[in-house]
């Protein structure tokens, strides 16, 4: 066995003992999706995450990350959660959110991040030498590529990254290094003819087959938007109160994927599912403590609220209407009274309309003013 070869099954060792299910490696040379992903920003598809606009030119080649770089090492950790078992079930009558699987227990990057820095740390005494730069989905690269040039899977029609053994439900992280390890071969499609992801999208985020448009998309509406979600894509939120899972769910490859063994991404109680009533009516003190170190941090309580508002008018409960005119009324965020509105209009029912009417003499923002008015407008006509 060469050195390449013995210095490459090391790193392979100690990433699964650092808990990284799948492992690839792939040459540092500039990547061919890099204009793939210049035409995707060129028509919009990235929505307001204008940080996706910046190095557009290094996220094509890892090289410019680490001068001198040989080799990217590409990694996958299993996230998808065990089934609950013991979690808390809402009241009677109150309905009921989804959260994504990977947004059930700890935030991953600090997790992920500690044990990169352990498998580099330990690879670099292996070696005795060698620069190298670890990242998981925070710096400009193009890891999906780069993870499936190393082997790890395919890019689906869904645009998930898909691996034969394990499906979809993994993050992704990598290490660029001047090391000379060993290459895997790239992985081929085996979406087929199989088209289940692009067809159970509840918001057409996909215009064609491996191109997600993010503005569609409940995971970004849900996360990434912090403004208003747009009244033509409310319903087909549905009761997806953070990100989405419905084009992994319908996915066959993810039959046979395997929980995770993380107890980091274990579900915690009241996340799966979540009491949108509860939600709702959480101040800033409760929802801190509640979602610490959780991912639900990316879209703040603000937009938590509003996603809650927007799958209680999808659950088509009047039951629930009390609680919605009391958020109408007291809740601080505009944006979250905006969409209650919307939420009583839809259930309709004399309360909700009375919710409303009242709400009209005292707000004060416009879009919430307009929200109102629509409706009310809506019983109008």
């Amino acid at each position: 066995m060469s050195d390449r070869q013995a210095l490459t099954r090391f790193a392979r060792q100690e990433a699964e003992r650092q808990g990284f299910g799948l492992f690839g490696v792939t040459p540092a040379d500039p990547l061919a999706g890099a204009g793939f992903y210049a035409r995707w920003l060129a028509l919009g598809f990235a929505g307001r995450m204008s940080w996706l606009e910046r190095n557009v030119e290094s996220r094509g080649d890892p090289r410019q990350r680490v001068p001198g770089a040989r080799s990217v090492i590409c990694l996958g950790m299993h996230y998808d959660p065990p089934a609950a078992a013991d979690q808390p079930e809402p009241a009677p009558g109150r309905p009921r959110g989804r959260i994504a699987r990977y947004a059930r227990g700890d935030d991953y990057h600090g997790l992920i991040e500690s044990r990169l820095k352990g498998l580099w740390e330990a690879l670099r005494v292996r070696a005795g030498a060698g620069e190298g730069r670890w990242s998981v989905d925070t710096a400009p690269v193009l890891e999906r590529e780069l993870a499936a040039r190393a082997g790890l899977g395919w890019w689906g029609k869904n645009t998930c990254l898909i691996n034969r053994g394990a499906g979809s439900w993994f993050f992704l992280a990598e290490i660029v290094t001047t090391l000379d390890l060993t290459f895997d071969e790239p992985e081929v499609d085996h979406c087929g003819s199989c088209t289940l992801c692009l067809e159970a999208c509840p918001t057409g985020a996909f215009p064609e087959p491996y191109v997600l448009d993010a503005r569609r998309c409940i995971s970004y509406l849900t996360i990434e938007l912090k403004e208003a979600i747009p009244r033509e894509l409310r319903d087909g939120v549905g009761d997806w109160v953070l990100g989405c899972d419905i084009c992994q769910e319908v996915c066959p490859w993810n039959r046979r994927a395997a929980a995770t063994e993380e107890e980091a991404f274990h579900p915690r109680p009241g996340l799966d599912p979540v009491d949108l009533v509860e939600l709702l009516g959480l101040d800033r003190d409760a929802f801190n403590e509640r979602f610490r170190r959780n991912p639900a941090k990316r879209p703040k309580r603000r937009g938590m609220l509003r996603n809650a508002a927007v799958c209680l008018g999808n659950a088509g409960d009047r039951r629930v209407v009390p609680h919605l005119a009391r958020a109408l009324a007291r809740e601080e965020e505009p944006v979250v009274r905006a969409h209650v509105a919307w939420a009583l209009g839809k259930l309709g029912g004399e309360a909700a309309r009375q919710a409303l009417r009242d709400a009209r003499g005292s707000e004060t923002d416009a879009e919430v003013l307009e929200e109102i008015e629509a409706a009310l407008g809506a019983w109008t006509a």
